[in-house]
């Protein structure tokens, strides 16, 4: 079990629900049999629909997280230490990225690289959306202190701009006006995953719950603050509601759930609700399972190596270029899941056990300050 004062336990629960739910969604996604995915398909409608939730609740973990650790410490910003190691993030998130996606295993030769390997490459996954969401954190965290407003505020205006604007951005060609490394983050053309417009704004939006942590120690620990965070999501799904009712003018034709404005309230709303949910949970806990805190503390670690195990690396070619790609039943699919959960697990318990029984410990501490997600260290 995991105790401290200087933590706080919704935050640990949050960080490791959002990477272990990544983790059985790529599973699921990777050896799932194709004519199984129809919404006919109790589970996997059930499934699918869930794991439209799993992107945004890791993406807003990360912006709670690190810019709690930002203010926490009430420092000028060219005095405070998190700053440094925020751009370090930011810089290790994104070659992590891109390495993941790296087109040829001959490194410098790209001449048998085509055109849709280098969009891949080039596209913008999870770890490029949360370090350039650290980096906004950052930059917005110097301009407030500059103008002297509250960054809840900056925050706020950050991510409304985002969620609004997204539906131009998607329809617009950007690769016709700029490269297709820089296009990437702007839309879906190119491939990307997750471009910073509208998903930087889950990063931002979560911003503003980690400053308010900040601002107000031990909050978490009242009932008020539980209720007051359902109150906050349940007005945002109330919004998507109302907006819908001028969406159906205009997104009749596909492109709904990436596009149209209602949908990133209605993820941001359900996401607080959520949130709001494990904080009245955590609210009777003194103590977690270690095997948790762990989780969240080496989230980069499981996702990454979760990564190359299903989808390979320019060396390794993994589990979707084998036989199992899409050839399980819907019970064979949880079940591998399940399996890449624990594999999971195991591997930050295996590196724990190494760093506890030999005399390594500078080397796990420097490597876990580079392979994880911002957290309390």
């Amino acid at each position: 079990m995991r105790d401290s004062k200087n933590r706080i336990i919704f935050l640990d629960l949050m960080r490791a629900f959002a990477v272990l739910m990544m983790v059985q969604g790529h599973t699921i996604h990777t050896v799932l049999d194709i004519d199984l995915r129809t919404n006919e398909n109790t589970f996997y409608f059930i499934w699918h629909f869930m794991r439209g939730f799993t992107a945004p609740i890791f993406m807003f973990t990360a912006g709670v997280v690190f810019t709690y650790l930002l203010n926490l410490n009430n420092l000028p910003f060219n005095e405070n230490p998190r700053i440094k190691k925020g751009i370090k993030r930011f810089f290790l998130l994104l070659i992590l990225g891109y390495a993941l996606h790296y087109p040829t295993y001959k490194i410098i030769d790209f001449s048998g690289v085509t055109q849709k390997q280098m969009y891949l490459f080039f596209s913008s996954d999870a770890l490029h959306l949360i370090g350039f969401g650290i980096l906004f954190i950052i930059v917005l965290r110097y301009f407030a202190e500059k103008i002297n407003i509250d960054g809840k505020i900056i925050y706020f205006i950050a991510t409304l701009t985002l969620f609004i604007i997204a539906p131009i951005f998607k329809n617009y060609n950007f690769l016709a006006v700029l490269p297709a490394p820089i296009a990437a983050y702007l839309n879906y053309d190119t491939g990307s995953f997750f471009p910073l417009i509208p998903w930087a704004g889950y990063v931002l939006s979560g911003g503003i719950l980690g400053k308010y942590l900040a601002q107000n120690p031990g909050v978490q620990k009242k009932s008020s603050f539980s209720k007051y965070l359902f109150l906050i999501g349940f007005v945002l799904l109330m919004t998507a509601v109302l907006i819908v009712k001028l969406e159906n003018l205009f997104y009749n034709n596909g492109g709904y759930w990436i596009a149209a404005p209602s949908v990133p309230f209605y993820r941001l709303g359900a996401i607080i609700i959520l949130n709001s949910a494990v904080s009245y949970f955590a609210q009777k806990l003194n103590k977690i399972p270690n095997i948790i805190f762990l989780a969240g503390r080496h989230t980069l670690l499981i996702y990454v190596v979760h990564l190359i195990i299903l989808y390979g690396c320019v060396f390794f070619p993994g589990i979707y270029s084998s036989s199992l790609s899409r050839s399980l039943n819907s019970w064979q699919s949880i079940f591998s899941a399940i399996i890449m959960i624990f594999l999971m697990c195991g591997l930050v318990l295996i590196i724990e056990k190494i760093k506890k029984d030999y005399d390594i410990k500078p080397i796990f501490i420097k490597i876990r300050k580079l392979l994880s997600l911002p957290g309390y260290s």
